[in-house]
């Protein structure tokens, strides 16, 4: 297959590319920073969306209009040059996020679940809206709601495992929000799993078993064999990054049940094994 991916050296996108390609799969790595044309993805058979303005940045309005735009534009500009071709992709599959959701305490969140009321909920739902369009011209649409993602060089384990390696990370406040984590070799295999396999709509890109932020912390510590006593208070988290620190400890209970329901399985479906295998890959290097 050729397949057209937005994003490709971002982090997600280094790993699904390297995955399609030992796949066999010839890869087109498109830009968006321009005007995305049909030239960009004329010919291929799947269209892959991983672009997108980091959400991991003090929110000015500024920055509120990159995330936005990068997203929601971005998004628009792949499908208006996708109903410009006279042979479509058979799928488009888009990164979305578990910001869907927003902040929901111990509840367990299904693809069905609704949205949040959050800015970042927002714009995943303007985000998804987008993607939905391809529908209409006859394209098979998905959209992976990525969680929290771990793996080396990169994702949510890049900032803090300074810390952690000096003994100095910790629990978030009380660290009894939820994380719904997620290895980024099983995103590049659910990527490749939703192209091969006629699944649709929204699926939740986390493992089968999320954990508390004080379990996570403590499985951490564990991987490099370090204390985790200096618990981060919340306040000095709003300090340091403003209304965007409301997403780092939001607590997000959430279930890959579409995935598992159409059959994927999970490489790293705990957490152990996961930090295990990203602490022994960094190890290595």
């Amino acid at each position: 297959m050729i397949i057209a991916i937005t994003g490709a050296s971002g982090f997600v996108g280094r790993h699904t590319t390297a995955l399609l390609r030992r796949a066999g799969h010839e890869i087109r790595a498109v830009s968006t920073r321009g005007e995305v044309r049909a030239a960009d993805l004329d010919g291929c058979d799947a269209v892959v969306n991983l672009a997108g303005e980091p959400v991991a940045q003090r929110w000015t309005s500024e920055a509120r209009e990159r995330i936005r735009s990068s997203r929601v534009e971005g998004m628009r500009q792949v499908v208006a040059a996708l109903r410009g071709l006279k042979t479509r992709p058979r799928v488009l599959l888009s990164a979305s996020a578990i910001g869907f959701y927003g902040n929901r305490d111990d509840q367990i969140l299904e693809e069905s679940s609704p949205p949040g009321a959050d800015f970042l909920a927002g714009v995943v739902v303007e985000w998804e809206r987008e993607a939905e369009v391809a529908r209409g011209a006859g394209i098979r649409v998905v959209m992976l709601r990525l969680g929290v993602i771990l793996g080396p060089n990169g994702g949510a384990l890049e900032k803090m495992l300074p810390p952690f390696r000096l003994g100095l990370g910790g629990r978030i406040g009380d660290g009894q929000q939820w994380m719904s984590w997620i290895h980024v070799d099983d995103v590049a295999r659910l990527i490749a799993f939703a192209i091969a396999n006629p699944v649709r709509g929204a699926i939740n890109a986390t493992a089968p078993n999320p954990v508390r932020n004080v379990d996570f912390t403590r499985e951490l510590a564990r991987a490099l064999h370090r204390p985790a006593i200096f618990p981060v208070p919340k306040f000095a988290l709003r300090a340091l990054f403003g209304e965007m620190a409301a997403i780092v400890y939001a607590s997000q209970r959430v279930m890959p049940d579409a995935a598992l329901r159409a059959g994927f399985r999970f490489d790293f479906p705990e957490l152990r094994a996961a930090l295990e295998n990203i602490v022994d890959a960094k190890v290595s290097e």
